[in-house]
């Protein structure tokens, strides 16, 4: 009989962190670990200290599998934080309130400009010849814009009196590195998370069916569609632009507008279902942004978490449009470059930002325009003309993805100028053929993506009331199918790297 060797150095290695294989909803170690995380978790949820404590561990050992030592941060961070909410909430006089919020804000935002902006600063430096600097070429710590939002939320609605801050370290940390959505989000408040630790858990056959349909509608839309696209087509074009005609351009950028949405929206509703099945509830934070027919429509659908932040920590501090209509043009676009800003320090998002501003503006003073003639005509109240609205809408948001996709300023008007020049409608049909399936893909995602709600809500019903069993048998089904169709090589997800 053949004696069988366990090799525990690789099982060791496989538990060490990797940079070629970060542990990532989409890597196929993940099911191995979540698995493990929710059997451990059934033992452990009735007791409130252990399951805190469990989840604070495994979170903070999922974080480093991603990133590696840079866990440290999140760790630093907290610390950091949790003692100057305190401390705000404890000081007895204005000065030492503003003295304590002013320095978190430089602590937090200091360590983001340091990693994502030093270089940007450098190239700057160097363009205008006020000095030759050695770009030191630092790697962005993983999720360290989406921690640093959810700090500074935290002490600042502190600051203004919103929210009492915990006394419990441990429930601060848990918070902030709760893993489902501790890398690329949804950006969580403290007020609506932090309540929740200490409750009671009770997860209803409701949640374990929704949460059932967000994991699987999300992990399809990530691996199937938006890695599909991308490995396929979209990266293709994009790399070189000119050798390949204006209308594969023009495709690709309606290819990449599904890339991103079905990337980022699959994995923030990974994230929440998985939250349910924990028993936590985390707000949605995509909402079919392709459906808007105004483009403030579009930012109440897209990122939600961060359009709101952006929106309750900077437009509205900048003075919203408490201000005038100029100050509120103004406002808005700031708002915006800083919102640029923050998806990288480039160029490109700079101006990805301020076109966004400057719809935002030109929508509200459109939108005001009309309050002020007492038009009765409203856009979206009919049918044709909210089709419009959608139309302009979405090729407008995919008119800015260009730039926002392109590494380089010189890819970005190749793009253009390939679409604009050299169009040429004739390769149509022989795109359509050559890329049959990464069309047929496309399609399913834009399907997908403007299917009635209420055709969403029956298959979540059917989920919902269905035996556990047949849940089982759906989700071992679905995750063969996926493995099927996945790529030889996983695809970082975008927003990773803000």
């Amino acid at each position: 009989m053949k004696k069988m060797n366990f090799d525990f150095n690789k099982l060791w290695e496989k538990l060490l962190f990797d940079e070629n294989d970060r542990l990532l909803f989409n890597s196929s170690f993940f099911l191995f670990y979540f698995l493990l995380v929710m059997m451990i978790y059934m033992f452990l949820y009735r007791t409130k200290l252990t399951h805190v404590v469990f989840f604070t561990l495994f979170s903070l050992y999922f974080f480093y599998k991603c990133c590696g030592w840079y866990v440290s941060f999140i760790m630093i961070a907290a610390v950091v934080d949790f003692n100057l909410s305190n401390w705000i909430y404890r000081a007895e006089n204005k000065f030492r309130k503003n003295f304590l919020l002013i320095f978190s804000i430089t602590i937090n935002l200091g360590l983001l400009a340091y990693f994502k902006y030093t270089d940007f600063f450098i190239e700057i430096i160097n363009d205008f010849e006020l000095g030759q600097i050695k770009p030191l070429n630092l790697a962005i710590p993983i999720g360290i814009s989406f921690y640093t939002f959810e700090n500074l939320s935290y002490t600042i609605d502190v600051y203004r009196g919103k929210f009492k801050p915990v006394t419990s370290f441990l429930d601060y940390c848990f918070f902030l590195s709760f893993f489902p959505k501790l890398i690329m989000g949804p950006i969580v408040r403290a007020s609506d998370f932090i309540p929740q630790i200490r409750q009671d858990i009770i997860v209803t056959k409701e949640d374990i069916g929704k949460g059932l349909y967000l994991i699987l509608g999300g992990l399809f839309r990530k691996v199937v569609v938006s890695d599909f696209i991308y490995s396929n087509f979209v990266q293709h074009v994009f790399e070189d632009p000119s050798r390949h005609p204006g209308v594969e351009c023009l495709f690709a950028v309606y290819g990449y507008a599904m890339v991103i949405y079905c990337d980022f929206s699959g994995y923030s509703d990974m994230a929440i279902g998985m939250a349910k099945w924990m028993g936590f509830d985390i707000n949605i934070n995509f909402n079919k942004p392709y459906k808007a027919s105004t483009i403030t429509d579009f930012w109440r659908r897209w990122h939600i978490s961060l359009s709101s932040w952006l929106k309750d920590y900077l437009y509205i501090a900048f003075g919203g449009n408490r201000k005038g209509k100029i100050r509120t043009y103004i406002n808005l676009m700031v708002t915006m470059l800083l919102g640029g800003l923050w998806h990288g320090a480039s160029w490109n998002f700079v101006l990805w930002g301020g076109m966004h501003g400057t719809a935002l503006a030109l929508d509200k003073m459109w939108t005001g325009f009309k309050e002020k003639m007492n038009w009765t005509f409203k856009l979206k109240n009919f049918g044709w003309g909210k089709i419009l609205g959608v139309i302009i809408t979405f090729h407008f948001v995919c008119l800015c993805w260009i730039f926002f996709k392109a590494k380089t300023w010189d890819i970005s008007t190749g793009m253009l100028y390939q679409i604009f020049h050299n169009f040429s409608g004739a390769s149509f049909l022989p795109m359509i053929s050559g890329y049959s399936t990464v069309f047929m893909i496309m399609g399913i995602g834009y399907l997908l993506h403007f299917m009635p709600k209420v055709i969403e809500g029956k298959v979540e019903y059917t989920l919902v009331k269905m035996p556990m069993i047949g849940r089982i048998l759906i989700m071992i089904f679905y995750i063969w199918m996926v493995i099927q169709v996945k790529q030889a090589e996983p695809v970082m997800p975008i927003y990773l790297q803000f």
